[in-house]
């Protein structure tokens, strides 16, 4: 049976560093005093040290900022449509840059057969599937595969997709994209909750290369975990004003718990402590403290996926990515590795891999 390899991984972020600016500003829009202090503390706590985005602050000495778009203005943030049309102009950008970043040769885009994008943060057609064929110069006839509002977990699907492609073609050659814009969707609000979820994301895209090629990371196998009458913790619907997010402080805890007791099944029955490598989705520091505690790890096991948080945040679906572009860099020949990331259903969507 023919085994698909992440070959390549290149990664890219739009150039403006916002995090410091952002927690100012979003500072403004809650109650003074308690819930104030609370939020500042609790930015302090992130773990959180830079987030990039395609918004360019200039941020004034009262907390406010004016961005060189004027996107986020209090009392008129953008409709979807604004936010949409910003990301039709922007998302090509980043994923320009990714792609070049990743280097193929003329042979390699000459033998790329399949193209699968991931996005939960904009849509647009013809997308940036097409933008990744005009970009490389691709054969028009690719077959183009858009994944669509699965969230953060969404790249552990695309490598899925492309799994499945090089098993059953192993002369396949697929180009995954994941690219998402999540600061396009902030909103303005006074609920600390919901301020503290736009604390954690940020922009960030990933395109790697997946073939049967005897290069980069092996991938094994794959498992969705779906934590039980959990659907309600993690949604994500259009809204009038962008797209809508609710994050609930209980998914953490619901993790931790779900993998305390499904460990095993994540590793096929594996010892935990055969895995020398955890690609951990960075959610949050308190989604990493809680995969931690669950699974029984040991306290450097996450040191790729806290070094990506604290350097990006979260960044949906490429950040999974950005951790196994680190591992791979990393990585001895035949270490055994565990992707794992969570978005809607409650669910953990994890794959088995090792260095080839």
């Amino acid at each position: 049976m023919t085994t698909a390899h992440i070959n390549r991984i290149a990664t890219a972020t739009p150039q403006h560093d916002v995090h410091h600016a952002f927690i100012d500003f979003a500072a403004n829009f809650l109650a003074e005093g308690t819930v104030r202090k609370l939020f500042r503390r609790m930015a302090r706590l992130s773990a959180i040290e830079h987030r990039y985005s395609f918004v360019n602050p200039s941020a004034i000495p009262d907390g406010s900022w004016h961005d060189a778009e004027g996107i986020y203005v209090p009392g008129d943030f953008p409709s979807t449509a604004r936010r949409m049309q910003l990301f039709e102009r922007f998302a090509p950008q980043l994923a320009h840059s990714a792609l070049d970043n990743l280097s193929l040769t003329q042979e390699e885009r000459r033998g790329i057969t399949h193209v699968i994008v991931t996005s939960c943060t904009g849509l647009y057609a013809p997308g940036l599937d097409f933008e990744v064929v005009n970009h490389l110069g691709l054969n028009p006839s690719v077959e183009r595969t858009m994944i669509g509002f699965m969230g953060c977990y969404a790249a552990i699907n695309a490598l899925k997709s492309a799994h499945h492609i090089v098993r059953s073609v192993p002369e396949a050659a697929v180009l995954v994209l994941n690219l998402e814009l999540c600061s396009l969707h902030f909103q303005e609000t006074h609920e600390l909750e919901q301020v503290l979820s736009f604390l954690v994301f940020a922009d960030g895209c990933a395109a790697s290369l997946v073939t049967a090629q005897k290069k980069g990371l092996a991938i094994d196998s794959f498992l969705a975990l779906n934590i039980p009458q959990t659907s309600n913790l993690i949604t994500w619907r259009v809204g009038h004003r962008g797209f809508d997010m609710h994050l609930s402080g209980e998914v953490p805890g619901e993790i931790g718990r779900a993998l305390k007791e499904s460990g095993i099944e994540i590793t096929r029955g594996q010892p935990i402590s055969s895995i020398d490598w955890w690609a951990v989705h960075p959610g949050g520091r308190s989604i990493l403290d809680s995969v931690e505690k669950g699974l029984r790890l040991r306290t450097d096991a996450l040191a790729c996926s806290r070094d990506i948080l604290a350097r990006y945040g979260n960044m949906s679906s490429a950040t999974v990515m950005f951790v196994l572009q680190q591992i791979m860099e990393k990585a001895q020949a035949g270490q055994q590795g565990c992707a794992m990331s969570f978005g809607p259903g409650l669910t953990a969507e994890t794959m088995l891999f090792h260095a080839a």
